[in-house]
């Protein structure tokens, strides 16, 4: 690949006229590319495929040559998976936002709200700190592809897979029937791990680094977002029968609603383990008083940022705009938002829907009301 770097280097040496020092230039000026290629890379992310306009399979060809070398954030594994399963590709992407959107809701009253960013790192520097936060958002966007895909493949959108076809539960009765089309969980659950891990799998980095410990710790916390959707799975049956006497059901798996995968994973944030490296270049627990960790809990490497102010340097948007609820003494009040600087109050129009009549046969029919309320910004 043609860099250009004879032409960059020439016109700052020529003045010179020595050849070794143009020379000198050019390794120097390699060097500097270098690393900047190496930010670019490591900045970049699968979950920009959430952002990504191209999240039809038919747009993955065009003329025969599949776009994947082209998507941005993925790594050689993930395009090699991408070329091989271009048709899931739209549901990673689906998986990927579905994730970002619960870790905004979660997060919502918090300092640090899950806020993306313009390119294709899309959390930003913030990911770059083995945090809490960090856990929580690796497993909820793992979670995601495990649920998007294993219902893609439900609704018969891909061509690998189909219906669950999950084992009879044990105490399921008798006369009950194991059947329907449940959502793929095992499909789902499969492919999560091999597309998401991917990037983490194909890197290799000393015993004991602090690069190797960072690997570990985003693919437990990849493991307890998938293990999550797993431990909410559940089944759910459909009577049969005249004038729904209920005599006879057909039962099938289906998948939690994700918001209950998103506070399942928001309650194993707040109980998050701090772990380190021991000897072995093994995760273990910072403080062995507690229990250890299983697969299904978040761990973490480093405290998180007060997120207090904005921060290249960590990443941190700050709360400075933020809107606080003064009579709350949580996190989302204003002395907790505001980080005790100060908040200040302003009159905001909202429109909402009020006097709503249930009307016969069988619809609600509500007015627009405008109300003026008092709201509370973060200096």
């Amino acid at each position: 690949m043609n860099l250009g770097l004879r032409c960059v280097c020439r016109p700052l040496c020529w003045p010179f006229g020595s050849a070794t020092l143009d020379s000198r230039h050019c390794v120097f000026a390699l060097t500097i590319l270098t690393l900047l290629m190496q930010v670019v890379v490591e900045a970049n992310s699968w979950w920009s495929l959430a952002m990504n306009p191209l999240l039809i399979p038919e747009a993955y060809i065009i003329g025969a040559q599949p776009l994947c070398s082209q998507l941005v954030g993925l790594s050689q594994g993930q395009k090699k998976l991408c070329q091989l399963y271009q048709d899931h590709m739209q549901y990673i992407g689906e998986g990927a936002k579905t994730g970002i959107r619960e870790c905004q809701y979660q997060f919502r009253h918090r300092r640090w709200n899950c806020s993306t960013v313009d390119n294709s790192s899309v959390f930003g520097r913030v990911m770059h700190i083995a945090s809490r936060e960090t856990a929580f958002t690796y497993a909820i966007s793992a979670a995601g592809v495990v649920n998007a895909v294993s219902r893609a493949c439900r609704e018969g959108e891909l061509s690998s897979c189909g219906c669950s076809r999950a084992a009879r539960p044990k105490d399921l009765p008798r006369d009950w029937l194991w059947g329907g089309c449940g959502d793929n969980l095992n499909y789902g659950y499969r492919f999560s791990k091999e597309f998401v891990d991917a990037r983490e799998r194909e890197k290799s980095y000393p015993k004991g680094s602090y690069d190797s410990a960072r690997q570990l710790m985003n693919l437990h916390n990849n493991e307890a977002g998938r293990r999550t959707v797993s431990d909410l799975a559940h089944v759910s049956c459909k009577c049969h029968g005249v004038s729904g006497s209920c005599s006879l059901k057909t039962c099938w798996l289906q998948l939690a609603d994700f918001r209950k995968v998103g506070d399942a994973l928001k309650e194993k944030y707040d109980s998050a383990a701090a772990m380190k490296l021991n000897t072995r270049g093994k995760l273990v627990q910072l403080n062995s008083k507690f229990n250890a960790p299983t697969n299904h809990d978040l761990v973490y490497l480093e405290s998180s940022p007060d997120y207090c102010l904005k921060n290249q340097s960590t990443g941190s948007l700050g709360t400075v705009g933020r809107l606080c609820n003064k009579t709350s003494e949580g996190m989302d009040g204003c002395e907790l938002m505001c980080c005790g600087r100060g908040y200040d109050q302003y009159k905001a129009q909202i429109v909402e829907r009020c006097h709503c009549k249930f009307h016969w046969c069988c619809y609600v029919k509500c007015k627009r009301c405008t109300k003026i309320v008092d709201q509370f910004v973060c200096k």
